[in-house]
């Protein structure tokens, strides 16, 4: 099976994913080759590109892929209160914190937000501050408002 990615346009972006064990590892955008990984399209990937060429088109609110998550527990603890996110709504880093049960933790969901392999298929971008500005994303303020711009004026 080994470990894949392959690099794909999607409107103005390049958007790398990659697939390690059958499940979508990275989703990144830009040309970002993950080291170690073979250049090659796989069914894997070829479906994830599917389902986020759907989400980006209008026409799916959610992936449903198999995600492989790298990180620490505290990562994945926060990119499964992400998961949980309904598409079109955000919620502060501040919710964020209080759904896995650490209130203090503001912060450092900030910092695993920006360590998220796979934004847009767990959604970082519906993460916002507690006075509704557009803070900080991985990819730029431009991606991130265009995600939150795409999922409100969305018709589904």
């Amino acid at each position: 099976m080994g470990s894949n990615y392959f690099i794909y346009k999607l409107f103005a972006y390049e958007i790398t994913i990659a697939e390690s064990g059958g499940g979508v590892c990275v989703l990144s955008f830009g040309a970002n080759p993950p080291i170690g990984f073979a250049l090659r399209e796989t069914c894997v990937l070829k479906e994830a590109f599917l389902q986020l060429s759907e989400y980006f088109e209008g026409k799916r609110k959610v992936c449903d892929l198999r995600i492989n998550l790298s990180g620490t527990d505290f990562q994945k603890a926060v990119c499964g209160a992400l998961a949980l996110i309904p598409y079109g709504e955000t919620k502060t880093y501040k919710e964020i914190a209080e759904m896995i049960n650490n209130p203090k933790a503001v912060r450092a969901v900030g910092s695993a937000l920006n360590k998220n392999p796979v934004a847009v298929f767990v959604p970082c971008h519906r993460v916002v501050s507690k006075n509704i500005k557009n803070v900080g994303y991985a990819y730029g303020k431009e991606i991130k408002n265009f995600l939150l711009s795409l999922e409100r004026n969305s018709k589904l």
